[in-house]
């Protein structure tokens, strides 16, 4: 069998010294330069470690996108309305019964009648309704307090990319890095249209209008990254995580149309770019939670590929989604696809055994190829596990493919 291939899905534990120097720097107290040279070191720092484990396809464990907090479940999102133009924070003007009791009275109301899909609050997911004491009790592990509604910017006017010198910035740290710990190759995250466009919208007139405005200003950071000579992992959870969003539950179908609008924002904001290079991180959401209402992958997988990337990175390690490596028995998989499931994952503290993931690999191996998979992680680790069980895992991941 052909030796596969390391990699994960993106984020890694930051270092106090990181995420004080981000509050530093949105309060005013640090300046550019000093940051930009505190972050550089902090990546050649992230990129040695992932070399010395002896990882293959490394990134600078997001730490470009800003985290503040030990625990923050939103980084691979929020980092990107510092980066858009003609957004406006809008606070909540409504208590959390407010807008439940608002939402009960408007039902499911299309937002668009081309899918009929409209999403509720996050407040109002079904799976986080059906266990609305755990994820209301600070205590059960979630990390997530569902009472509380999140403030998220809202499309005053015409968005525009405003991220060039941040992401020239992460280009330029995680160059340097894989420079000095030998070359190699090494990508970095970037944002879907689609979720991108889970923000407020006061200003475009349809949906579509709007995902084909994310498409232009998200092209310019997936250009700049590509440019770069590094690969590029679009994150995408809204493909995925966004049926636990619809309530009441849409049909497949409905849902179906709405994951195929989002695919053709994505591939418009791709064409003429080097896809060979692009991976789509596909996610059910990274939160520790039953996920009782995820949608099943064979619903959408149809859709999903149909984007014009040259790897798919998905969940395959937890205990929701591990069944349903099955589907690919069944699939035939684009040629010039490669996998890259989940063989260790962010959603427990239990690390794998090297004999398990080696067995997780082989099923994909043998379903479409061993030259076809990359071994990863379900999903980014910063933030969601101890640092210490986020690199012992990493340990484990890649002691798992050298027994594959």
């Amino acid at each position: 069998m052909t030796p596969v291939l390391t990699s994960h899905a993106g984020s890694l534990p930051r270092p106090d010294s990181l995420r004080e120097a981000n509050a530093r720097r949105a309060a005013g107290e640090i300046d550019a330069a000093a940051f930009d040279e505190q972050l550089s070191t902090a990546v050649q720092q992230v990129v040695a470690r992932q070399r010395d484990l002896g990882l293959d396809i490394v990134n600078d464990g997001e730490y470009g996108h800003a985290m503040t907090a030990s625990q923050d479940f939103g980084a691979w999102w929020t980092y990107s309305f510092d980066r858009t133009s003609g957004l406006e924070l809008v606070e909540p003007t409504q208590s959390p019964q407010e807008l439940e009791a608002q939402e009960e009275r408007l039902g499911n109301t299309p937002a668009d009648p081309a899918d009929g899909v409209r999403l509720t609050t996050f407040g109002r997911r079904r799976d986080w309704l059906r266990f609305r004491d755990v994820y209301g009790d600070p205590t059960s592990g979630t990390g997530i307090d569902a009472r509380r509604p999140l403030p998220l910017p809202t499309a005053t006017g015409t968005i525009g990319y405003a991220g060039q010198d941040a992401v020239a910035r992460d280009t330029r740290a995680l160059t340097a890095a894989l420079a000095a710990t030998g070359g190699g190759r090494g990508y970095l995250c970037a944002l879907s249209p689609g979720s991108a466009a889970r923000i407020g919208n006061a200003h475009y007139t349809s949906e579509t209008e709007w995902l084909h405005a994310w498409a232009g200003v998200l092209r310019q950071e997936y250009a700049a990254i590509l440019d770069a000579g590094l690969e590029l992992q679009i994150d995408d959870p809204s493909l995925a995580e966004s049926w636990d969003q619809v309530n009441p539950e849409p049909s497949v179908a409905d849902y179906q149309r709405f994951v195929a609008r989002r695919i053709e924002a994505l591939n418009l904001a791709l064409e003429g770019l080097d896809t060979s290079r692009v991976r789509l991180h596909l996610c059910w959401g990274s939160w520790h939670g039953p996920h009782t209402t995820d949608v099943p992958l064979a619903d959408i997988l149809g859709e999903v590929l149909q984007a014009n990337v040259g790897g798919l990175s998905l969940e395959a390690g937890n205990v929701r989604h591990e069944h349903e490596w099955t589907v690919w028995r069944d699939v035939e998989v684009p040629a010039g696809l490669t996998l890259l499931p989940g063989v260790v994952s962010h959603a427990t503290n239990v690390v794998e055994h090297p004999d398990l993931v080696a067995q997780r690999i082989g099923r994909f191996a043998e379903a479409v190829g061993s030259d076809r998979v990359i071994a990863s992680s379900d999903c980014g680790f910063g933030g969601r596990v101890h640092p210490d069980i986020a690199w012992a895992k990493l340990e484990s991941l890649v002691a798992g493919a050298q027994r594959a």
